[in-house]
This record gives structure tokens, sequence and C-alpha cells, in this order.
């Protein structure tokens, strides 16, 4: 009965996080690319002197303050959370996690904080240099505060720089930058800034497109598509490279995930990559049903996007739980008999060490070293637990893929109506423009569904999972704040909407000629 409340709780708490991480990010990556875009417009208003643009700017900057407010308000809970429903989690990595969280609230935010004031409230007070200046460093800023929390995501991804302390059963810092400067890090950091960018830049085409559609405010919308579309493209583009980065990364380093958002069951060599396909619901581990109901598949793309080879193994879910021994691939069932090695081990050297028996302490701390890359591994009662859903991960990955190279076109698309002066006569490409925000949303979410739902069940890749990572709560109490946070949460966004449908309504200031 204990050990079915405990998965209730820990089930509910990754429920309440999930629906706060989800909720944060409706703000944060419209914060991190509309920065840029507002940066963008004032410096054209600073090169040409032309008052048109500087109240565009204005304009998208009142949307950019109405986010950025929100934003900041369910990161701090974010960051709660950690402590309220993941103590134990805070425990073991707090000296590791913590420093890039700490980081980030002194250093990247404290740069937004200060010259957010300026960009907004010093127009005709401080020079147009010093303004176009604040407007950059806030959006430094505000991409620099994401660096560093993504920097602590990557780490659960990809644990380096570390050692853990069987003593205080604590992991410990011991190189900052390897931590920083991890491949997972940067791809990480590249690939969501650059989402990001094309994000902001479908809201800006969304909202302009609306105000093309009611024939007002022209000029401002179509210089605002103008930027936005050359901004979006090329961060679309850059979003491939980056998610290819990506894809390359889980390969090396979380090949589970890869497996499962591919649908990817039986290793093979070479590996095929499914460009689109319906699976099979029944699907299970180790029988004789076919994955796929449907399936179009790229020969071997599979094998170059996750070993860089035209016939590289792929391991499949199969292979990377139950192990391979002919291409070398040990599963999760090998890894477990390691993992509780070095369980048993760590408890035996600390009563050893309890009871003076240095000798003992001594043998047991060898067994734990030579197994201590296993040791998360040592709390999973059946291998299958290492899997994560498939049906999630691969719907979520193909719709986010999908939908980014639907976004490449429709950024040509606008980019070239504009520049023939044809975008006004193009109602059918305008009504397809307002949606885009929504669209853009969904694909953010996927991507975010498949980074985090592919690495479960760990709160630490391989080290920690989150069965043990949770606090010690009631389950009932869990479930209560998930509730209370869910009309909290939709009440905020239900706000904020409204807040940015008014001042979209109400546009610009107006101005004289505005077509």
């Amino acid at each position: 009965m204990v050990e079915w409340i405990n998965i209730e709780m820990v089930n509910w708490a990754r429920a309440l996080f999930a629906l706060t991480a989800m909720y944060h990010w409706v703000f944060v990556p419209l914060t991190l690319g509309l920065s840029w875009l507002i940066a963008f417009y004032e410096t054209i208003y600073y090169k040409t002197g032309d008052e048109e643009w500087a109240r565009l700017t204005k304009f998208w900057m009142r949307l950019f303050g109405i986010n950025f407010a929100l934003g900041v308000a369910t990161g701090i809970i974010l960051e709660f959370e950690f402590g309220t429903n993941w103590s134990n989690y805070s425990w073991m990595v707090g000296d590791i996690f913590g420093a890039p969280l700490a980081i980030e609230g002194i250093a990247a935010f404290f740069i937004e904080a200060t010259f957010f004031a300026v960009m907004f409230f010093g127009w005709n007070r401080v020079s147009k240099r010093f303004h176009l200046a604040s407007t950059y460093l806030v959006a430094i800023g505000s991409n620099l505060s994401a660096l560093w929390i993504l920097v602590a995501n990557a780490w659960m991804q990809y644990p380096v720089g570390m050692t853990f302390n069987p003593d205080s059963a604590r992991f410990e810092m011991q190189d900052v930058l390897a931590v920083i400067l991890s491949p997972v890090a940067v791809s990480k950091f590249t690939h969501t800034t650059s989402s990001s960018f094309l994000f902001a830049s479908l809201f800006v085409i969304s909202v302009s497109s609306w105000f093309l559609l009611k024939g007002r405010h022209l000029k401002m919308a179509q210089r605002s598509i103008l930027v936005a579309a050359v901004f979006g493209l090329v961060s679309s583009i850059y979003v491939v490279f980056t998610g290819d980065e990506a894809a390359f990364q889980d390969a090396k380093h979380q090949p589970m995930k890869l497996a499962a958002f591919e649908g990817h069951y039986a290793g093979a060599r070479p590996a095929g990559l499914t460009a689109f396909g319906i699976l099979n619901p029944n699907k299970q581990l180790r029988d004789d049903q076919e994955t796929f109901y449907v399936e179009i598949q790229f020969p071997r793309m599979l094998s170059i996007l996750a070993k860089r080879t035209f016939d590289g193994y792929v391991p499949g879910l199969e292979d990377l739980i139950y192990g391979n021994t002919s291409d070398g691939v040990m599963g999760t069932e090998q890894k477990m008999v390691k993992g509780k090695l070095a369980v048993a081990s760590l408890a035996e050297y600390k009563a050893a060490k309890a009871s003076g028996n240095r000798e003992q302490a001594k043998l047991a701390l060898g067994t734990f070293r030579d197994n201590e890359a296993y040791f998360g591994y040592g709390f999973f009662d059946h291998p299958e637990e290492s899997m994560p859903s498939v049906g999630v991960m691969y719907y979520s990955f193909h719709i986010m893929v999908g939908l980014g190279f639907l976004f490449i076109v429709i950024f040509m698309l606008f980019l070239f109506y504009q520049y023939k002066g044809q975008l006004e006569q193009k109602p059918w490409l305008l009504k397809l423009g307002v949606p885009l925000f929504f669209f853009g949303f969904l694909a953010q979410e996927a991507g975010w569904l498949v980074a985090e739902m592919g690495r479960q069940p760990w709160a630490i890749q391989g080290m920690l999972p989150v069965s043990i990572a949770r606090t010690n709560l009631d389950t009932g109490t869990v479930a209560v704040t998930f509730f209370i946070f869910l009309i909290l949460f939709t009440i905020l966004l239900t706000a904020e909407i409204k807040i940015m449908l008014t001042q979209i309504k109400i546009g610009p200031e107006e101005a004289k000629n505005d077509r």
C-alpha cells in the first residue's frame, strides 16, 4: 500500500510540474524571440529616423511587457516546486543544479530587470543610442537567462562534471565548464532559442495578418511582417540544423529517447527514418506484431542521423532494454544487476563506516565505484520501467518536425508576396497567417514533451529515477495543489490573453497616412 501511495504521489507531482512548465512555456519563447524583433525594429528606427518604425517598436514592446511579467511569475513557481515536491532531488543535486539557477537569478535576470525599465520608460528621457543599447541588453539578458536554465536541464539529460559523495549521498560539482559546455547543453540552448525566434516571428505574422485582413495599420503590419518573415525564415532553417544535432546527441547519450520517438523497436543496420506512420497501439516488446499500420520511410536516414554513417547500427527499444551482445549493446536488464550491486555496496559502506570497520568500508566503496555508473538502475524492479511512452514520444516528435518544415514554406510565401507588394491581395495567405501562432505553440509544446517525456523515468539520466527524487508527501496534498494551480494558471492565462487581445485591437498609436 505504501508503494502504491508513493507511485501515485510521484505521478501527481510530475503532473503538477508538467502543468506549470507547459503554462510557463506559453510565455518564455515569445519573450526570447520578441525581444530580438523589437531590437531589430528599433535599429531600423535608429538608422532611418522614421517615426513609423518607433511607433511600430512601441506597439510590439507593449505586448512583450505583458508577456514578460507572467513568464517571470510562472518561472518562479517552477523553482519552488523543486523544494516542495522533489526534496530528495534538491538534496542530492542541489550543489550542481542550483549553481546555474543562481547565476540566472543574479546575473542574467539582473541585466533584464535593470534595462527593462529603460527600454519601456526611457523614450525621450535618454539618448536614442542608449535606449537602443538597453533594448539589445534586454534581449541579451532574456536569452542569457534561458542559457542557465537550459544548462541545468541539459545536466539532467546528460550528467557530467560531477562526482557522487557516498557519505552525504549528494552529487557534487567537479568541473563547472564541463557542465556549461557539455554538447547536450550547447545543443539544447541553440535549438531552444532558435525555435523561440521562429515562434515569435509567427506571433508577429499572426497579429499583422489580422491587421491586414481588417484593413488597419497597413504600413505597420507590412513592415512588421517583412522583418519577422526574414527573421523567422533564417531561424526556421537554423532550427533544422540544431534539431539534427539534438537528435544526434540523443543517440549518443539518450538512445532510449531516440528509439521511442522513432518507434524503433528492433535494432537495424542500416536504419531508416520514419517520415510518416501510424503506430500500432497494440505493439508490445518482443511480440510479432508490426510496429506501424502505415509507414513511409527514408532508407538509411536514421543511421545518418544517429551515427553519421550510411550503415551505422541503431539499437532499438528491445536492444536497449534486454541487451544485444552481438552488437555491443548493454540493456537495462544487465545494468540493473550492476545497479543493485551499487545500491547494496553503498549501504554496506555506510554500515561499515558507522561501525568503524575501515577495511570493510574500503572494499564496499571500491565495489560501489566500480558500479556507480549504473546506480540508478538499482531502483528498478523490471527492465521495462526504463522505457518512455512510445505513443506520446512518436507523435509529439513527428508533429514538431512536420510543423517545422511547414513553417519554412510559410515564411517563404509571406516574404515573397511582401517583396512583390501583393500580400494584401492574398487573403488566403493572411487567413492562414492568423492562426500561425497557435500552430507554433503546438510545435513548442510537442518539442518539450519529446525532451522531458523522453528522459522518463529519470530525474537525472541513468542516476536518479523520479520515484527516488520525490518528497515524501501525501498523495492527496499534491493532487489538491495540482487543481489549485490549474485554476490559478488558467485564470492568469485567460487574463493575459484578454489583455493582449485588447492591446492588439487598440493597435499602435494612431498616425497620419497609416497605409
